[in-house]
């Protein structure tokens, strides 16, 4: 694993030719979630099976958070209280409908990271595969339908949807881009039914949407990880 700065962004490399992000192989954009560490996603480059000499990429959150264990970072800040909130009073956290207080700032430091890539490496983003796991998700959701780089594929684990008249109106435009959703049953952070309405939501907008529901919490079991596997594969090598 190789560290380097794109973009303002602490990044991690793995993979390629020599293990850290070397060569001109297709690539994988991970974004960790709220609260992990910046290296949080990267043993996936040991476990997952991709085609040789994939890249993988790992961005880490700018913000710090005061936590009490290890290094937290995040994308933007949430609504602790409010969370605690819902769950005092047994609410789902339905958030499908808010544009989270952060997001823009984050889109704009994810999309400078993404304008500065080619300059720094020798990237095609039609050989690109963007995603994360929960906060990074939907961060990655949100950038990429608001840009126009022609991604080969977008990964969702454990996200949900956000913002939904800004997002639904975007999705159009995305169609035939191949995602991968993942999200677990039991999820008590980021309910089921959120990832169900972005999933259909997507599929009515013509996105190849690849669905993965499995008995869990808020994660990335094993079985997972070998049909993210299969996706990748199929989409890093189908341009």
């Amino acid at each position: 694993m190789d560290e380097t700065t794109l973009g303002g962004l602490k990044v991690r490399l793995a993979g390629g030719t020599d293990g850290q992000g070397g060569g001109t192989g297709p690539l994988v954009i991970l974004l960790h979630g709220f609260g992990a560490p910046g290296d949080d996603l990267v043993p996936l480059a040991e476990v997952v099976d991709v085609p040789v000499g994939t890249r993988w990429l790992f961005p880490e959150g700018p913000l710090p958070l005061s936590l009490g264990f290890g290094d937290s970072r995040a994308w933007w800040i949430i609504d602790f209280a409010r969370i605690q909130a819902d769950r005092d009073a047994g609410r789902v956290r339905d958030m499908s409908t808010e544009v989270p207080n952060g997001l823009a700032l984050a889109r704009e430091r994810l999309a400078r990271f993404l304008n500065e890539l080619p300059r720094s490496l020798p990237v095609e983003f039609k050989n690109t595969v963007i995603g994360g796991f929960s906060q990074g998700a939907m961060l990655t959701c949100d950038a990429v339908l608001h840009t126009d780089y022609p991604f080969a594929g977008l990964v969702q684990l454990s996200g949900n949807l956000l913002a939904q008249p800004v997002w639904s109106p975007l999705m159009p435009k995305r169609k035939g881009l191949p995602v991968f959703l993942s999200h677990g049953t039991d999820d008590d952070i980021l309910p089921h039914i959120a990832a169900e309405r972005l999933r259909d939501l997507l599929a009515q907008s013509g996105l190849a949407v690849e669905w993965h529901s499995f008995r869990g919490g808020h994660e990335i079991p094993e079985p997972v990880l070998r049909r993210l596997g299969v996706f990748l594969a199929k989409a890093l090598t189908r341009s």
